[in-house]
């Protein structure tokens, strides 16, 4: 008879049986990644950025072409990324002030004894730095985990995940903002979580869903089986009333597409992508595409998420959604690890059809892709950060902010806001007070006229009033506008105070 308890093993057995193991093992490498947006860097600098457990450096010439280099420069091995992108075009290192073209190609050493000996120097492949393939599509920089001739001619016969509606012209589309976070939990954990429809009400209770009256059953049914190259997708029933089809589609290395197919043939497109940067820790690259129907309707998005709003502040209220998961999935990830090697499948319970995607996932990584990522830098395949404390996890400024060009210029410009509402409110404490004295000295020189008393008991005036009371608005404006600019800092969440 079956038991519950035996029905996991079931499940797994089923899903296995999807696709029978007929190719060869995924390669990590030879892929594209999405490693940046491009609006949000800062192209009169390096950035540096890690790529499957590699130091890279990504910059832009004169041509406006990002380049990526292993992030060390060939002389003595100084990170490019602290060096200067010159007004010539080329990448100086700031220690000897080596400079590079955007092949990587080294253009000058200016120590050496004359130019003719620079000139030798230069063309020794030595002095070059090590060069990666790079692209830009659809807002996003995207980078080849290979380098070489071979890795770009390699590179040149795949195209990255992208978003096919953003490409098809006879499309209604709107694109609403990407967003990027550095996360304290690995690639395959991010998977994992994208993967798990049923968690959303609970986990985003207030956001997307209500914890006790939407985590309601579902079965999860696959309508793409299970291959190296092309990962699985599963459609989810049932689905809400104005939902006509819904589908989670996983393709690998980094894309988990997520379509809200709507009753009247609009479409919710969520492109989420993960790109693995270190053991215990990935990169969120993330976007919502709203297809409008055949009537010109435009579908609503995720949550507050889907209403207009400019990109920082999207950038900012992110946290709102993604910090409600973050700590489960960074003691997650350390509870596994610390079972020293134990099977996914045999260190969890899962008993419901829910858990379906999530286990075909855990097979793919398994059968399908070598176990786990093969990181260089001799990384081994366990988390090597570690354990965090929740005011280490809810860091906004080290994952986002000190990245992104346009929240840097959004905290300016409101730190300019908040200093000079607290010096409007000085100056209106001031007119108060001068009007306040100068109301007393005119009844002093009044009564002194009349020669009576003074009487100090009688109302300030409405000035004086008018600017008391413009102090304070604008005193609780600044204090108001620089607690909101934390949040470009830390934001810090607990599901008990969340009701």
């Amino acid at each position: 008879m079956t038991t519950e308890s035996n029905l996991q093993g079931e499940m797994a057995n089923a899903i296995g049986q999807f696709h029978q193991p007929d190719e060869e093992t995924f390669q990590w490498t030879k892929q594209w990644y999405p490693v940046a947006v491009v609006n949000f860097l800062d192209p009169s600098r390096p950035h540096a950025i890690q790529l499957l457990g590699k130091d890279l450096v990504v910059w832009r010439d004169n041509f406006h072409k990002w380049s990526c280099f292993e992030d060390f420069c060939p002389h003595r091995l100084a990170p490019l990324s602290e060096g200067r992108v010159e007004s010539d075009g080329t990448l100086l290192c700031a220690y000897h002030a080596w400079r590079f073209d955007s092949q990587g190609k080294c253009v000058s050493i200016p120590q050496s004894k004359d130019e003719q000996t620079a000139t030798k120097h230069c063309s020794n492949s030595r002095s070059c730095a090590v060069s990666y393939p790079t692209q830009e599509l659809q807002g996003l920089l995207w980078v080849w985990a290979e380098s070489g001739k071979e890795a770009q001619l390699e590179s040149q016969l795949r195209t990255p995940r992208i978003i096919p509606e953003l490409e098809d012209k006879s499309l209604q589309t709107t694109h609403l903002f990407w967003n990027f976070r550095d996360l304290p939990y690995g690639w395959d954990f991010f998977m994992e979580n994208v993967a798990d429809p049923a968690h959303v009400p609970v986990s985003h209770h207030g956001l997307v869903g209500n914890r006790y009256q939407d985590a309601n059953y579902l079965d999860l049914v696959c309508i793409k089986q299970i291959s190296t190259g092309e990962g699985f997708a599963f459609e989810i029933k049932p689905t809400a009333p104005t939902i006509e089809r819904a589908i989670h589609d996983f393709q690998p290395p980094s894309h988990m597409r997520i379509v809200s197919t709507s009753v009247d043939g609009g479409k919710l497109i969520l492109a989420l992508y993960a790109t693995p940067t270190r053991p215990g820790w990935c990169r969120h690259i993330g976007s919502q595409v709203l297809v409008k129907n055949e009537l010109g309707k435009t579908p609503k998005g995720l949550g507050i998420f889907g209403l207009p709003m400019p990109t920082w502040l999207g950038h900012v209220l992110s946290s709102l959604f993604l910090h409600q998961d973050l700590v489960f999935l960074h003691y997650q990830q350390k509870i596994l690890a610390k079972r020293q090697n134990s099977r996914w499948l045999d260190a969890v319970y899962t008993p419901n059809p829910q858990d379906k995607m999530v286990i075909t996932f855990r097979q793919w990584l398994e059968k399908k892709a070598g176990g786990s990522i093969p990181w260089a830098g001799g990384y081994n395949s366990h988390p090597s950060s570690s354990e965090l404390d929740k005011q280490q996890l809810f860091d906004v400024w080290t994952t986002h902010t000190q990245d992104c060009r346009v929240c840097q210029d959004a905290l300016n410009n409101i730190k300019r806001l908040y200093t000079w509402a607290y010096g409007l409110a000085v100056i209106c404490l001031c007119i108060s007070v001068i009007l306040d004295a100068r109301a007393i000295a005119i009844k002093a020189a009044i009564a002194s006229v009349n020669q009576t008393p003074i009487s100090l008991l009688t109302l300030p005036s409405i000035g004086f009033w008018g600017a008391l009371g413009s102090a304070i608005v604008f005193a609780t404006l600044g204090y108001l506008l620089q607690k909101f600019s934390r949040l470009f800092y830390v934001y810090e969440f607990e599901h008990s105070h969340n009701d």
